[in-house]
């Protein structure tokens, strides 16, 4: 990361409590790894208020239901011009509904009552963040930091509210009595370059925060062919490292094209998670093989060009791609 100007990244926050030596200030100061790439560590307060699917902001009764719409509640004669033009249902975006509750009943969505209750929350919010400033900067010998990462999709998607709750935060933040600043992980290390070295512990966004989303016995088959066509992408750009013919350039660049596309993370948690699961192994199978074919034309020197010109239009991911990358 630090070969391609990534000066920072943000972990769980096991990534930082569990790190190599234990940070002195867990999650509330950066760390530095000793090949000099700096950590910061989600914090856990914060989070669990936005993001907790038990009792975070999003789920208030008052919030605008995202599986309720019209395209599967309507009348089908009504919707159907509307919907695929198969006649299979989808979502249109229009919503109706508000959250109500568990138990199915869902009662009319009202944008003044969910408007006043992401206001509300708001204040909770900055609120807590004042005390657990509070609290920490008394043990602190320099300003703790309150790490605050969410899936940008959380914003208007699934909870449709969350734009609004983030303007009336940072209103209440500029204008009231405040005992903290808004500030990015990169002014806060040019204000506090001193921190502490150690390194962080394995980590992830992904369930329980480790990697079994994307290595179990699930999906842990895929792994070898993806590991098999790095390697044989690293020998094709050596062995081609000086290749003007032009037909070649393209199939390499279509190799790496494929091998990108075939190491999506998607796919192995779409297998994990049991949706479209024959659609993400399809996708699997189909990138390696292409990228295999690719592979032995290129070493036999017999490349099918009407092939090539097929899968360069399907697969047109990156056209700026060059293969040299993986030199």
């Amino acid at each position: 990361m630090r070969e391609f100007g990534i000066d920072f990244a943000i972990v769980e926050s096991h990534g930082i409590l569990y790190a190599d030596p234990v940070p002195v200030y867990g999650t509330y100061t950066p760390i530095v790894s000793p090949e000099n790439l700096i950590v910061f560590g989600r914090d856990m307060e914060s989070s669990r208020q936005v993001w907790s699917s038990i009792n975070g902001y999003p789920g208030d009764v008052n919030y605008r239901e995202f599986y309720r719409d019209i395209g599967y509640d309507a009348d089908y004669e009504y919707i159907k011009p509307y919907i695929a033009h198969n006649g299979v249902r989808v979502n249109t975006g229009i919503k109706y509904y508000r959250i109500t509750g568990k138990d199915g009943f869902k009662d009319y969505y009202d944008v003044n009552w969910a408007k006043d209750t992401a206001e509300r929350q708001a204040g909770h919010f900055m609120d807590c963040r004042k005390t657990q400033i509070d609290n920490l900067a008394s043990y602190m010998d320099v300003p703790p930091i309150i790490t605050c990462p969410y899936d940008a999709e959380l914003y208007g998607h699934w909870w449709y509210e969350g734009p609004y709750w983030l303007y009336i935060l940072f209103k209440k933040i500029y204008y009231d009595d405040c005992n903290f600043e808004l500030i990015t992980p990169s002014e806060y290390i040019d204000r506090f370059p001193n921190i502490q070295v150690s390194s962080p512990c394995r980590s992830s966004w992904g369930a329980n925060g480790y990697s079994e989303v994307w290595l179990n016995p699930s999906n842990d088959y895929a792994h070898r062919h993806l590991h098999k066509a790095g390697d044989r992408m690293c020998e094709l750009a050596y062995e081609f490292r000086d290749e003007t013919d032009n037909l070649k350039i393209r199939a390499l660049n279509q190799c790496a094209r494929e091998l990108l596309l075939a190491q999506s993370s998607d796919w192995l948690f779409i297998i994990t998670n049991g949706t479209m699961v024959e659609y993400a192994h399809k996708a699997i199978k189909e990138r390696i093989g292409r990228f295999a074919k690719l592979y032995y034309d290129l070493k036999k020197d017999k490349i099918d060009e009407e092939y090539l010109s097929d899968i360069e239009e399907k697969d047109n991911i990156f056209p700026e791609i060059d293969y040299k990358i993986y030199l």
